[in-house]
């Protein structure tokens, strides 16, 4: 009897997109699976994934303990929200095509228009640090409150809350048919690492699954999203860090934009770097030395020492 693959999703409509792709392309190459919805850890804590740096992946934990368990046999993440090392036991099997990458301004309903985004006191709402230091950076007369939730939730309460505007990713809006007519592309602002990529995993051990993703694993956004997340790693980047990173691949040339800003967005460092694709691989690596060196390691220090 063919093995039916358990693909475990998150509830909310983004993940059970994004699981329903993977499926899809399953699918396609011949093979059978079913979604299981995961709602919380549960029982699921006999063998807690370690992650390495105490790093907690809020989004991804719940998935790959059940993975661990063996209560399924694929997760499927968005990538951005995955700590920067896997958990043990846990392998990646496939990096899909990349989605859009940019961060968009979703306007309020029957709220001001592009114009008035530019007034002192305009109200931005974001639970992203690395949003807000980049938006308080261009903008510092601008306000920043908390935003969270799914993006149900985040749309719902932008147009019941004070706020003028919310930022949100792209590729979410979009996979999800829920872009609402007055927005912006922030084509300005520099998205986290790996953001509109989804990614797979299994087992280690688990050949099969591993082997069933292949035939839809995209070679340069596994690239590209391994740079920008070597240079979150290096920067000891996490949910409470301003990091932003974007690899590009063109004419067979990586081109590679990361920044680091303090949370109030008042200080900020760039980076940009371009090499040959066959010379890449450690690019991201080599970014956040360059940038360390040329005065990032100011915002760094205090940020490592606060661990201590």
């Amino acid at each position: 009897m063919e093995k039916l693959i358990r693909i475990g999703t998150r509830e909310s409509r983004l993940a059970a997109w994004q699981a329903g792709q993977v499926q899809s392309l399953l699918a396609a190459s011949g093979f059978s699976s079913e979604l299981i919805y995961i709602k919380s850890e549960g029982d699921m804590d006999q063998k807690t994934p370690l992650y390495a740096l105490g790093v907690q992946g809020i989004f991804t934990k719940t998935l790959d303990t059940a993975l661990i368990n063996d209560k399924i046999d694929l997760a499927v993440h968005s990538m951005k929200d995955m700590p920067v090392q896997l958990a043990r036991g846990v392998l990646q099997s496939a990096v899909l095509k990349r989605g859009p990458a940019s961060d968009i301004l979703v306007y309020k309903s029957g709220g001001p228009d592009r114009a008035a985004g530019l007034a002192n006191g305009f109200i931005v709402a974001t639970g992203s640090v690395r949003r807000k230091a980049q938006w308080l950076n261009k903008y510092p007369g601008h306000r920043i409150e908390d935003l969270r939730g799914n993006i149900d939730t985040r749309l719902k309460k932008l147009n019941s809350g004070a706020w003028d505007a919310a930022i949100f990713a792209q590729a979410g809006l979009e996979r999800i048919g829920l872009q609402p007519f007055n927005t912006e592309i922030l084509d300005w602002m520099l998205p986290a690492p790996a953001q509109g990529a989804i990614v797979v995993v299994c087992r280690e051990e688990d050949s099969f699954c591993y082997e069933a993703c292949q035939s839809f694993h995209d070679q340069a956004t596994a690239l590209c999203t391994k740079i920008e997340r070597d240079f979150l790693s290096k920067l000891m980047g996490g949910c409470s860090t301003p990091i932003g990173a974007i690899a590009e691949i063109e004419n067979d040339e990586v081109y590679f934009r990361g920044n680091l800003l303090t949370r109030d967005g008042r200080r900020k460092f760039e980076i940009e770097k371009i090499l040959p694709v066959e010379m890449a691989e450690y690019m991201g690596q080599s970014a956040a030395e360059d940038l360390l060196n040329q005065g990032g390691q100011e915002i760094t220090d205090p940020i490592l020492h606060a661990g201590q």
